[in-house]
């Protein structure tokens, strides 16, 4: 009996230091449950740009219409041949179809200007090799000595450059984010005397792809921004 007592007496007491931990742990954690650090973590990163797209637009004026789309044959001819020389692929090239505007026809044109018709010729580079399309971008004055005068796309068509190989650096952009978040919350948890504890949430964010600055848009900048929150301990 006497055995059967201590026993007993050794279960108990087990049992209310083992109660007396969970409802330590339970205060602890509920104390605990609201004490977390929101931060946000950035990666950057400047790349050149992997594919460009040059429209040449060229315009012939004049009131004879067979006469007009023989000229625009002519110069069309031209720029492709130009293009070759320099290196550009056939299947690097788009030839679109003429655009006539007849001024006469406007609705609301009084046209009082020496000529009926404008015909608008568009061939489209689109190629991987930006560097050349740009060392030939810089060379298109050659065109003048030809007589062809390659005129300004304007917003309809402009010199546009882009970073498509971007998904491949995606998984280290996110790493060196996530990285840096973690930094962040590590320096707020010595601060307040704390001790970072787990991640309770994380938004991966939205890559962004910009051009670097107005004067260089060959050149990209690659962005995103995720926000981690923490929990803290002591």
């Amino acid at each position: 009996m006497k055995n059967n007592s201590i026993i007993s007496a050794a279960l108990i007491a087990l049992g209310i230091v083992i109660l007396g931990w969970c409802v330590k742990s339970g205060i602890d954690n509920f104390a605990n449950k609201d004490r977390k650090v929101n931060v946000k973590g950035l990666a950057e990163q400047e790349v050149e740009a992997d594919k460009v797209t040059w429209p040449i637009v060229s315009k012939e004026l004049g009131n004879d219409l067979p006469e007009l789309y023989n000229r625009i044959g002519a110069t069309q001819s031209k720029i492709k041949a130009f293009l070759l020389r320099s290196g550009i692929k056939e299947n690097e090239l788009t030839v679109n179809a003429p655009q006539v505007i007849d001024l006469n026809a406007e609705q609301y044109s009084n046209n009082t200007k020496p000529y009926r018709y404008i015909i608008t010729s568009v061939i489209t580079v689109t190629s991987n090799n930006v560097k050349q399309v740009r060392a030939i971008i810089a060379r298109q004055g050659d065109l003048l000595k030809e007589g062809v005068a390659i005129v300004d796309g304007g917003y309809d068509n402009p010199i546009k450059y882009e970073f498509v190989s971007f998904k491949e650096m995606k998984p280290k952009m996110m790493q060196e984010a996530i990285e840096n978040a973690e930094k962040t919350a590590q320096q707020f948890a010595e601060n307040s005397h704390s001790k970072l504890n787990k991640i309770v949430s994380a938004d991966q964010g939205q890559f962004s792809i910009d051009d670097r600055d107005s004067n260089t848009p060959y050149i990209k900048k690659v962005r995103v921004v995720t926000t981690v929150t923490y929990s803290l301990k002591d």
